[in-house]
């Protein structure tokens, strides 16, 4: 099943997901980056779904799911996800999360750790502030007259400033992602980041967790991977030398990190 697939959820919000590898495998969960779609984990599957039934799939406002009006919380993108997986009739699953995706981790940590069996949250944080900087995001992202500048933007925060000065074939790819993401959803997912703030409830996630951090990362700076480490009852932490996708720049190690972990 390589094809997109939808699942409608409760406000009538059409999700899209994409499942990889063979049905009798354990279900591994991947959320990706706001301002990225699934495919932020091409580069990631192949060997994933050697061993999982892996799972991706679009926010409500991004890829293929539908782009709703108006903010959205953190609350609501979590429970899409339990919504999903249960129009799946998929039980308890392992959880990767990136960025926004790793906010989405904890929460489902916090408030649904019956359906997790182990969470990975990568190049993330419990809380980002001001929220004058995402209002000002927002701003910026609805009045302007498309996505170039912005993309430029998250293309100089995900990744070394060398990597994006060459335009290699990945940056290129990302940009492509970036251009066609749709405003309005970017903008509901930005007010989503804006408000969440998990600082104190991330220390009751009571199932195996591993938090990836990005040395170097200034989006979600690895003094906030360190926090979530230590909050979590028996949290363990491997910082990597990458920027904010760590999958993307380091993904030898990174794969070798959610690997050891999940076996």
């Amino acid at each position: 099943m390589n094809e997109l697939n939808y699942v409608t959820v409760g406000d009538g919000t059409r999700i899209a997901y994409r499942l990889d590898g063979d049905a009798g495998q354990p279900v591994l969960v991947l959320s990706n980056s706001i301002a990225t779609t699934l495919h932020m984990w091409d580069g990631q599957v192949g060997e994933l779904s050697r061993h999982f039934r892996v799972l991706r799939y679009d926010f409500r406002g991004h890829g293929g799911s539908s782009v709703p009006v108006g903010a959205y919380s953190l609350d609501r993108l979590g429970r899409d996800v339990i919504e999903l997986i249960d129009a799946l009739g998929l039980g308890r699953v392992h959880f990767l999360g990136l960025s926004l995706g790793g906010f989405v981790g904890q929460w489902l940590g916090i408030h649904a750790p019956e359906r997790v069996d182990r969470l990975i949250l990568s190049n993330t944080s419990s809380h980002l502030s001001p929220a004058s900087y995402f209002d000002e995001r927002i701003a910026v992202v609805r009045q302007a007259p498309d996505m170039s500048e912005t993309a430029e933007v998250f293309l100089n925060n995900w990744f070394p400033a060398d990597m994006v000065a060459a335009n290699e074939p990945v940056i290129e790819k990302f940009r492509a992602m970036l251009l066609a993401i749709d405003r309005q959803g970017l903008a509901g997912l930005f007010a989503a980041v804006r408000d969440a703030d998990l600082r104190r409830t991330v220390a009751l996630i009571p199932r195996p967790t591993l938090v990836i951090a990005g040395q170097h990362d200034t989006v979600t700076a690895a003094s906030h991977s360190e926090l979530i480490a230590t909050a979590v009852p028996g949290g363990k932490l491997v910082v990597l030398p990458a920027v904010h996708l760590s999958n993307v720049e380091y993904p030898t190690e990174f794969m070798q990190a959610v690997l050891d972990f999940l076996h």
